[in-house]
């Protein structure tokens, strides 16, 4: 019997690059393909890309030379690049970087299989050229369900397939495969933007916003329950904006409780919230819902008036600051977290204070910073009023630091709460950790559980809080708290 070909998939960027990674998977595994950890075992390394900002972009570059120099030195024979990078800049990408033996788009997704196949052959496949995918799709976002089946919008595979498809498959089976076993995982909620935010290129290369139906949305979070899952959080570039598409602006607030009851899921988590589209119904079902996390992922930006309007957004400071009053007098335990851009094209001094007013006030959880440079084929790139670099990388440190003070300041307002956390690894040297509800994957913090022999990965326990480092907490669980009260997830 001949070796079974074998791929690695190595994946930069966000939780919808990871979604994107295990569709990936699942089709590769269904044609055959052995999937392994380690580039270095693979016949094939395939690099999911992140085109978002040049740091990102850089990072990619990084991970494909990095793969690329495992030729000739093992297993690999051949490194295909994928994901947002590649599909944004296509051929450019494939002559500036040779040492990628393929670039493959979007379109290029349903067919894995047969183009890592003759890449591996030692064949080539055309990088594709690429175009603004915004075009791909009728304008009216109530006549896109139908068109989007002709369209490829990754992590929109179909819902079922047939016996054997993919791991433990069955009439819930998506088009999936695992990458790791951590006791969270994304789900796609939609994909694409129809927001034109000046600074952002995303909508050009993802497309316009289309949701998936919630029937897919409920079947896939049901497989990952059987795979072991315990949270799950739904991750778009705008999930405020699901089911405009479907005719239902208000879909979400329908989905989020028939989620929670999925059974083996303790926690359902929603992600990329645009403030501008926050309902009352939404804040309702966000605090109010056993199993949901009162947590608020939510864009701002900025909150200087002038900014936000040359940034193509709505807003300032004292409304935000009355959507976070509105949220809290709901749920007082709710998380908050937000990203900046300083140093925008225009931004004064006294834009920056009003930045730091409203950065003072708001009592945010986790607190990103950006500091603004052009980004290709965006607005903001064309604009003239500039600030110097110096400047730039002046106020991100000045923000930065600010940011760093008031999350910590934060973090011990949290002490005395009891938190319910999720425990996701238990080591021997760096003890057993986790996350509370109002504490995303990777860019919260975490909480550190004191005295916790005898839990295991994926328990849900409750836990006092006694202290703080940083950003993260120290807890101590309580004893017989474990999963199973009517507040999981609380």
């Amino acid at each position: 019997m001949p070796e079974r070909r074998t791929v690695a998939l190595v994946t930069l960027g966000c939780a919808r690059n990871e979604v994107d990674s295990e569709e990936l998977a699942g089709r590769l595994e269904a044609d055959g393909w052995q999937l392994v950890e380690d580039a270095a075992d693979a016949d094939v390394a395939v690099v999911n890309t992140c085109g978002f900002v040049e740091a990102a972009k850089k990072d990619s570059v990084d991970a494909l030379l990095e793969a690329n120099d495992l030729k000739g030195h093992g297993r690999t024979q051949a490194v295909v690049a994928v994901g947002c990078m590649a599909e944004r800049y296509g051929k450019e990408l494939a002559e500036a970087l040779p040492e990628a033996d393929g670039v493959l788009g979007f379109d290029d997704y349903a067919n894995i299989s047969d183009r890592l196949q003759t890449i591996l052959n030692g064949g080539i496949h055309a990088a594709h050229t690429p175009r603004d995918r915004r075009k791909l799709l009728p304008i009216s976002p109530v006549e896109r369900q139908g068109a989007g089946t002709e369209v490829a919008i990754p992590g929109h595979g179909p819902a079922d397939l047939p016996e054997g498809v993919a791991p433990a498959s069955g009439p819930r089976a998506p088009l999936r495969r695992r990458l790791d076993g951590s006791p969270v995982a994304s789900v796609k909620l939609a994909s694409g933007c129809d927001r034109r935010c000046s600074f952002c290129a995303i909508p050009s290369f993802r497309g316009s916003f289309i949701s998936r139906r919630p029937s897919d949305v409920l079947n896939e979070t049901r497989w990952l329950a059987e795979q072991g899952v315990k949270e799950i959080m739904l991750v778009s570039e705008n999930n405020t904006s699901y089911g405009k598409d479907l005719g239902d602006i208000r879909l979400l607030e329908a989905l989020l409780p028939e989620l929670a009851e999925v059974d083996g899921i303790e926690r359902v988590r929603v992600s990329y919230l645009q403030p501008a589209e926050m309902r009352p119904g939404l804040i309702d079902v966000l605090t109010s819902t056993p199993k949901v996390a009162p947590y608020f992922d939510l864009s701002f930006q900025h909150s200087a008036p002038g900014v936000l309007r040359a940034m193509r957004r709505f807003g300032d400071t004292d409304r935000f600051l009355e959507l976070l009053d509105t949220i809290r007098g709901k749920a007082p335990e709710a998380g908050v977290r937000s990203n900046f851009i300083v140093g925008f094209p225009g931004e004064s001094e006294a834009d920056l204070a009003e930045l730091e007013r409203f950065l003072n006030h708001a009592r945010l959880d986790a607190i990103g910073v950006f500091g603004y440079s052009d980004e290709e084929g965006t607005e903001a790139a064309t604009y003239d009023n500039k600030l110097d670099e110096d400047v730039v990388a002046e106020r991100l440190a000045h923000i930065s630091r600010l940011a760093e003070e008031l999350v910590s300041q934060r973090a011990e307002e949290r002490v005395g709460e009891t938190v319910r956390v999720l425990v996701e690894s238990v080591d021997g040297e760096e003890g057993v950790q986790g996350r509370a509800a109002h504490q995303a994957p990777e860019t919260d913090g975490q909480v550190l559980l004191t005295g916790g022999a005898g839990l295991s990965v994926g328990r849900m326990v409750e836990a006092k809080v006694v202290g703080t480092e940083g950003v993260d907490l120290v807890a101590e669980p309580l004893q017989g708290s474990y999963a199973g009260s009517e507040e999981a997830g609380r």
